[in-house]
């Protein structure tokens, strides 16, 4: 039977952070805890709005044989949310850091999503000592620009929050919103997962302004420097629909050092949400070449 089991870690300023494990660990003397031991630890990081839940099947796969982390990054999920961040790229990489010291899972592989992959290639870059291997989950290196920081603004301003029901969260994310160009019933379901519900309806978990300050500390800047200072085995995953391009994730698998590429076809941005069964197997192969003992 699947378990939940929440571990809270100490991030930067003394910020808490809820880490999660999906399933009870292997018990002692078993195959799969043999395994477990010999092999170093995952540690899975959600993107923006994003919370470790969203990792819950994926972490389910891995830990037959690995010690699997999910972490709620500052901000979002049961973490802390500090009303005065900070917010910037150097406490989230730290949190990330901090999560791996403390649970002992080093060299850990990380396995990021979006923001999340930022956060896992610049601790690769920053502490090579801590970090086994990397998976890039759609997020590009190259600057987004200010254009894209105001449509995200206008983007919040237009949810018609409160919603009165969960219903009405899956109808909006995955049908009605503007920047859904086809019905995505996943899409729905993902921000689903990110409200609560409240005296007037429901509403997300996160502040959507601390949101904006979590992403304005990376939209305006390029990251291929720190990618290039990755010197861990990494896969570049793309969806075929989602807001990497090829050119671009083929050019990022060309500066690492030890860089691979996969893609999943008919999968958006949401790609490990959206098409779990097709995610897993491009990233198989590479999971069993670096996390054999």
């Amino acid at each position: 039977m699947d378990t939940v089991r929440r571990i809270d870690v100490t991030g930067a300023d003394g910020v808490r952070l809820a880490a999660w494990e999906y399933a009870e660990p292997p018990a002692l003397g078993s195959a799969s805890s043999s395994a477990s031991a010999d092999a170093s630890g995952v540690l899975l990081l959600h993107g923006l709005m994003g919370r470790a839940s969203h990792w819950a099947p994926i972490a389910r796969w891995l830990s037959g044989r690995h010690r699997v982390i999910a972490l709620d990054q500052r901000g979002h999920g049961r973490s802390e949310k500090p009303a005065g961040g900070p917010f910037t790229r150097e406490a989230y990489v730290a949190d990330a850091a901090a999560a791996v010291e403390q649970l002992g899972l080093g060299p850990v592989t990380l396995v990021g999503h979006s923001m999340g992959a930022l956060t896992a290639w610049q601790l690769a870059a920053e502490r090579p000592d801590l970090v086994r291997a990397l998976v890039i989950c759609d997020m590009r290196a190259s600057a987004l620009g200010a254009a894209s920081q105001r449509e995200w603004a206008d983007w919040f301003r237009s949810w018609p929050a409160p919603f009165a029901t969960l219903a009405d969260v899956r109808k909006w994310f995955g049908e009605d919103d503007p920047w859904v160009e086809r019905p995505n019933p996943a899409r729905g379901e993902f921000f689903a997962e990110v409200m609560r519900e409240s005296a007037d309806g429901w509403r997300p978990v996160f502040d959507p302004a601390q949101m904006l300050t979590s992403r304005e500390t990376w939209v305006h800047d390029a990251h291929w420097d720190s990618l290039a200072q990755v010197r861990c085995p990494t896969l570049v995953v793309r969806g075929l629909d989602g807001e990497l391009g090829r050119a671009e994730a083929q050019e990022m698998v060309r500066v690492l050092p030890h860089g691979a590429y996969a893609e999943i076809p008919d999968a958006g941005h949401l790609l490990h949400y959206d098409h779990p069964e097709a995610w897993r197997e491009a990233i198989e192969p590479f999971l069993n070449g670096v996390l054999t003992p």
